[in-house]
């Protein structure tokens, strides 16, 4: 619910101060928070709390004559951190000279003389009339989590993109050109080399965090609370949501546990048109909210951010081990980590990476792109609907692909559609040949396959779609991936020489199972696995199927 505005009374007399907050309340209490101080100075520092947890102040009505400073002081100082808020005085006869002059000084809306007795008279009708001015001009102050940092700072970046994607409304504030961001470090006496900053509605703040500090801060649960689980989790894209919600639907004490974000790539997409059930779409966002909802009401646990860097077998129990030193006994697992898009190996590219180039949807940048060029790389759907995004931003935006045309790699729909939108254009048989800017992307180097020609192009972003690499580095030896680092499953099991060496049941591994029983792969992680969104969530459902068999075998 948001807090009312403020109206911020001060004065050193005790008695005056108790009568002007008594009819102050009376007649305005139903829509403003009163507030008041003896002290000058202690209201300036009461001020300073609340502009950073982005309270508003709507009127100030202060003393002339106080100890510390005179009334005409304290407004000169109030100006600076609330210059839209209404200043009145409270003047004695003998003051109206210095009251006449702080009109013009400060800006002085208003000066009344002491006593103001009957207000309904002589008090009333003057604040009435600069509140609602004050009303009719006013703009809310954003209300939530605000992030300070630089455009083209890869860990402002990050932030962004992990605030959004776990769906926490925030106010992004470049430092560089956003006043009320240089303000904010102002009021916090934080350094532009601190950055980024994030503020809450609290009034604290974090300087350059890690991503576990700002998820326990928002709220993240990142510790696990059971000693056992039936069965951990591990990804919460499409597949490991999906096994999520129906783990705990069928009754087992599940832990779901993701390094980043819910949603895999899916999570970043724009628009997912051919999901079954939504025949207008819906978006990364809206099916990852829906999935982890689901899933929370069936009683599972999330664990994020959380990074797990290996599993350990012990008496057929596993053993999860966390970034963070914790460890996690399961009965069985199931690695559902998805891919990451492969690195593009060009000149400059490094040197942009979080300054331009994004590895991608990256969403988050997409109003920073209004009226730039933007450049999308790859040929799948998600650069389909990667371009389809940012064509709402951007001036022009130009998919680069190797192949002539994007009929071997695109859904048709997308395709179409891509067809039907002006400013989106295909580049074909092109690849990326550089990266160029002053600290910052400015220009790509596009070189033609047929011609071998290089042409350079201004560009306000690059976002990166080529390829697909599994995400198991972590998993160790006794998970057996193919040439290409995706987990082998099932009877293809059957053909890897070392398969024998691991698996030590009797039966034939589940469809889904890995080379170590009770550990079950699903998604885009797996060798032959279909990358689509249904696909993954089908296999996603059906490993707690395998799992329900597993644990009936201890």
């Amino acid at each position: 619910m948001a807090k009312l505005p403020i109206i911020f009374t001060v004065d050193d007399d005790e008695q005056v101060l108790a009568a002007i907050r008594r009819d102050v309340r009376k007649e305005y209490r139903q829509d403003y928070r009163i507030m008041s101080t003896t002290s000058a100075q202690e209201a300036l520092e009461a001020l300073k709390e609340l502009k950073q947890k982005g309270e508003d102040v709507a009127l100030f009505l202060s003393d002339q004559r106080m100890p510390e400073m005179t009334g005409v002081e304290f407004l000169e100082k109030a100006k600076e951190l609330y210059p839209t808020a209404k200043r009145v005085l409270l003047t004695a006869y003998s003051d109206i000279e210095a009251a006449v002059k702080a009109i013009n000084d400060v800006q002085l809306d208003y000066y009344l003389n002491k006593p103001w007795d009957p207000p309904e008279e002589k008090l009333y009708p003057t604040l009435n009339d600069l509140l609602d001015e004050w009303q009719i001009n006013h703009i809310p102050v954003f209300r939530g989590i605000r992030l300070v940092g630089y455009q083209y700072s890869p860990k402002s970046h990050d932030i962004k993109d992990f605030l959004s994607r776990n769906l926490m409304p925030y106010q992004w504030l470049d430092v560089e050109t956003e006043e009320a961001g240089q303000e904010l470090l102002k009021l916090a006496e934080i350094e532009y080399s601190e950055l980024p900053a994030v503020f809450f509605e609290d009034g604290s703040h974090l300087k350059n965090p890690s991503m576990t500090a700002l998820g326990d801060k928002i709220g993240l649960q990142t510790k696990a609370t059971e000693e056992m689980y039936d069965v951990v989790i591990i990804g919460a894209g499409p597949a490991g949501m999906a096994a999520a919600v129906y783990g705990g639907s069928e009754g087992l004490k599940t832990l779901l546990i993701e390094k980043h974000a819910p949603g895999g790539q899916a999570g970043t997409s724009s628009r997912i048109e051919n999901y079954l059930g939504f025949p207008k779409g819906l978006s990364g966002a809206d099916l990852t909210h829906r999935a982890i909802t689901q899933a929370k009401r069936f009683g599972i646990e999330f664990l994020s951010p959380q990074s797990v860097t290996g599993i350990e077998t012990k008496d057929n129990y596993k053993i999860v081990q966390l970034e963070s030193g914790e460890k996690i006994n399961a009965k069985a697992v199931i690695i559902t980590t998805g891919v990451q898009y492969r690195h593009l190996e060009s000149r400059g590219i490094d040197d942009f990476t979080g300054k331009g180039i994004y590895y991608g949807a990256a969403t988050t940048e997409a109003n920073a792109c209004r009226g730039k060029n933007v450049y999308i790389v790859g040929g799948g759907n998600s650069a389909g609907q990667a371009a389809m995004y940012m064509a709402k931003f951007a001036c022009d935006v130009h998919i680069v692909i190797r192949k002539p045309d994007l009929s071997s790699s695109m859904s048709q729909y997308l395709i179409d559609q891509i067809d039907g939108t002006d400013n989106i254009q295909l580049v074909p048989k092109t690849v990326i040949d550089g990266a160029v800017g002053d600290g910052n992307l400015e220009c790509v180097e596009l070189r033609n396959l047929d011609t071998n020609e290089v042409v350079k192009k201004p560009a306000g972003a690059l976002l990166i779609f080529i390829g697909a690499k599994p995400y198991t580095d972590w998993t160790g030896d006794d998970v057996i991936k193919n040439d290409r680092g995706f987990v082998i499953t099932g009877r293809d099991l059957l053909k890897e020489a070392d398969h024998k060496k691991i698996w030590k049941k009797e039966r034939e591994p589940y469809l889904l199972e890995t080379s170590t029983p009770g550990i079950l792969a699903a998604g885009d992680v797996r060798a032959g696995a279909m990358n689509r969104v249904a696909s993954a969530v089908g296999e996603g459902a059906m490993a707690i199927k395998f799992v329900h068999e597993y644990l009936a075998e201890m």
